[in-house]
């Protein structure tokens, strides 16, 4: 069969395994993953970031999916008992949860590539021809039914995507050369100087963490890593360095479209990133498409009511102007600009909120002014509240980021949401 012939990819994603690494505790996020997981951080209004790489395995045919999980998983856990039990484990799909156990050593995951490891009783079980690795933290449509042609077309053991970065942002991937037919080269994990692409001074490739595998040559490739002394047990550092010389190693550009653009994909990994794409949504084209019907992004989401806005008076007039508003928020006699607002917010009168990223269950009290701000599941901000109009008092209270956005979560507020004490 041809490459592009759809038989020949549903036959691939049919025969594939995937595992999303979700175990990350993405401290560059602060305070937002003081008690959940990176992975389980909400994004764009009612998703959460696991969603992403959930829904494009779901949209690419591939539907056995298992979830690994570690850091402060609990919300995680829920949201994908919730969200994904849809799937039919009588029809052979289903997503499920990996939790770090000690299954073959007496530590928790230790690297990426040890998480797989430490599992590889289960994942044999499946009898996968290819095995699918994901990053639970980034978000971005992906199809990996192109990706898993690929690799076929090009008889490899493994293939990595990669997208184009600056040298600058470089330094947090993974970064390799390809020659002129795709085969990886080299290959540093976070280099502090990047090697630039051939023939490109000024970018460089870079991994996006999702990496395809011959499923028996995987399974090798981790127990030798095991066995081997100093090994940090992670794809990165580890696997792939020592494959790219014996073994066909492939590089995957994550384009689209018929001028063959680089695709959306961010890593939401700092304060100032995850505000910027939150807020990116709500512009007139976005790069991610959230209301594109041939690729949804699915999720689990509570039955909320929909979004009202309340009083039409001079100077109490509810309203939202270049917002997104999830369901069952209330925005009463308040002026809301340039913001995106998640479930269940409540926005009393007379305040004024630009600019801002609001997670679910927020109450912003009256006579507020709220700018560049981040406010946090829970968050119940008083009366008469300013933020983000002077960064030195902010300081002492809430986060701000280098870019000066301002995180307040509802521990800051005095708020004790979990009882640990």
């Amino acid at each position: 069969m041809e490459q592009d012939d759809p038989r020949f990819v549903s036959r691939l994603t049919r025969n594939t395994f995937a595992i999303i690494l979700a175990g990350g505790r993405g401290s560059r996020l602060k305070q937002l993953t003081k008690w959940r997981s990176k992975p389980a951080v909400p994004f764009g209004g009612k998703f959460r970031i696991i969603d992403f790489p959930l829904s494009n395995c779901l949209n690419s045919g591939i539907r056995r999916v298992a979830v690994a999980t570690q850091y402060k998983s609990h919300s995680l856990i829920v949201h994908i008992q919730h969200g994904w039990s849809f799937l039919r484990a009588e029809l052979g799909e289903f997503v499920e949860l990996l939790p770090a156990q000690q299954r073959i050593e007496t530590s928790w995951y230790s690297g990426t590539a040890d998480a797989v490891y430490q599992n590889l009783d289960i994942i044999r079980r499946h009898g996968a021809e290819h095995i699918l690795i994901l990053a639970g933290d980034h978000v971005y449509k992906m199809d990996y039914g192109k990706m898993l042609a690929y690799h076929e077309s090009k008889n490899a053991d493994m293939t990595v995507a990669c997208l184009e970065v600056s040298l600058d942002e470089a330094k947090a991937f993974g970064v390799m050369n390809a020659d002129a037919e795709g085969r990886v080269k080299s290959f540093s994990e976070k280099p502090e100087n990047p090697d630039p692409i051939i023939g490109k001074s000024d970018v460089a490739l870079a991994s996006m963490g999702v990496y395809i595998f011959n499923a028996e040559f995987l399974y090798e490739q981790l127990i030798k890593d095991a066995d081997t002394p100093g090994s940090s047990r992670d794809f990165g550092h580890d696997i792939i360095p020592s494959l790219i010389e014996k073994y066909q190693v492939h590089a995957y550009p994550f384009r689209h479209g018929k001028d063959d653009k680089q695709a959306y994909w961010r890593d939401v990994g700092t304060v100032d990133s995850f505000w910027k794409a939150n807020l990116e949504l709500i512009g007139i084209t976005p790069e991610l498409n959230l209301y594109d019907r041939d690729w949804p992004i699915w999720t689990y989401q509570e039955q909320f009511p929909p979004a009202k806005f309340v009083f039409d008076d001079e100077d109490r007039r509810g309203m939202a102007i270049d917002s997104m508003v999830s369901g069952g928020c209330i925005i009463s006699g308040a002026v809301v600009k340039h913001s995106l607002l998640f479930s269940n917010v409540k926005v009393r009168s007379y305040s004024h909120v630009e600019d801002a990223v609001i997670l679910p269950e927020v109450i912003v009290g009256r006579h507020c002014r709220l700018k560049k701000v981040i406010l946090d599941k829970g968050c119940k901000v008083p009366d008469g509240t300013v933020i983000g109009e002077d960064p030195v008092e902010d300081a002492k209270r809430f986060h701000v980021s280098p870019e000066g956005v301002v995180l307040v979560t509802p521990d800051m507020l005095g708020i004790d949401l979990h009882h640990v004490r």
